[in-house]
């Protein structure tokens, strides 16, 4: 990478940088954003497979909430506000699409496409967030709000 990417001022040692990329996921030169959300299915299998329901509303809430400092974080070791690198929204998204869906390669799948749907289009209200909330609360915001839309989605279909 050249010197003045700013994908060469992220450090995957750094345990804070490491979960704002996706575990590095973020870093794929072409949709970081789909192989964000792509590392959050094993993230899902896990906390399904483990945790009740109770427990995996509360976890994807931790990670909610902790994601507008590990983003913040990773935006300023950037340069950048929302650097395309940066996935820990789009895992957190995902994981709020999943909540309370039954466990089936049917659904991970159909979680995936409503998801990054929402994501990459962005209907009203989720355009609003994206264009008028800034900082780590901004980056997060509109990956909730499409993770919200997706999950009252799913919720219709399963």
């Amino acid at each position: 990478m050249a010197a003045t990417d700013s994908r060469a001022n992220f450090r995957l040692a750094d345990p804070v940088q490491f979960l704002a990329l996706g575990f590095g996921s973020g870093l794929a030169p072409k949709a970081p954003g789909t192989f964000g959300t792509l590392a959050a299915i094993p993230v899902y299998l896990l906390m399904a497979y483990y945790l009740p329901v109770a427990g995996y509303a509360a976890l994807t809430l931790l990670m909610a909430l902790a994601g507008i400092y590990i983003c913040q974080q990773a935006a300023d070791a950037a340069g950048v506000h929302d650097h395309p690198a940066i996935v820990w929204d789009e895992i957190v998204g995902y994981l709020i699409t999943m909540l309370m869906v039954p466990l089936s390669w049917q659904t991970v799948a159909a979680g995936f496409v409503l998801f990054r749907l929402f994501d990459i289009f962005k209907p009203w209200p989720i355009s609003i967030a994206d264009k008028k909330v800034h900082g780590g609360l901004g980056i997060m915001l509109d990956d909730v709000l499409a993770g919200i839309f997706a999950f009252l989605v799913m919720q219709l279909i399963f």
